[in-house]
């Protein structure tokens, strides 16, 4: 992926990226890390996700082996998601980009700041 010197996101690494650090991604792994959920617990859990958006976020999960659908043979029958093994290992990570954003906002709102009065003054 990267070497000493440089860094680069190889395509099958942006994708995987893309999906797992998507919109919704992180909120569905948040919830699933805490316990195994039915479809409409998740929607509950993420009130601001459409049910189109919920779904094709779980399929893209379970499709790179972060999230597994159970079928649970009851009447009606339901569908729970739970995280995978492969899945926990994220949250190391995340925890990182989230501690570095918590550490970084007063900069990070400065820098807005001066940009969005820089934009202001050329009026672009």
């Amino acid at each position: 992926m990267d070497t000493e010197d440089e860094l680069r996101i190889e395509s099958p690494h942006r994708e995987l990226l893309d999906q797992i650090l998507d919109k919704w991604s992180l909120s569905v792994l948040n919830e699933l890390c805490e316990r195994p959920c039915r479809f409409n617990e998740l929607r509950r859990a993420v009130p601001q996700v459409t049910q189109k958006s919920l779904t094709a976020t779980l399929r893209r999960l379970e499709r790179n082996g972060v999230v597994e659908r159970e079928v649970v043979s009851t009447r009606p029958v339901a569908v729970r998601y739970r995280i995978t093994p492969l899945g926990k290992t994220l949250r190391p990570p995340v925890d990182v980009l989230l501690a570095w954003a918590s550490e970084n906002m007063p900069a990070i709102a400065r820098a807005r700041d001066a940009y969005d009065a820089r934009e202001d003054e050329t009026g672009r």
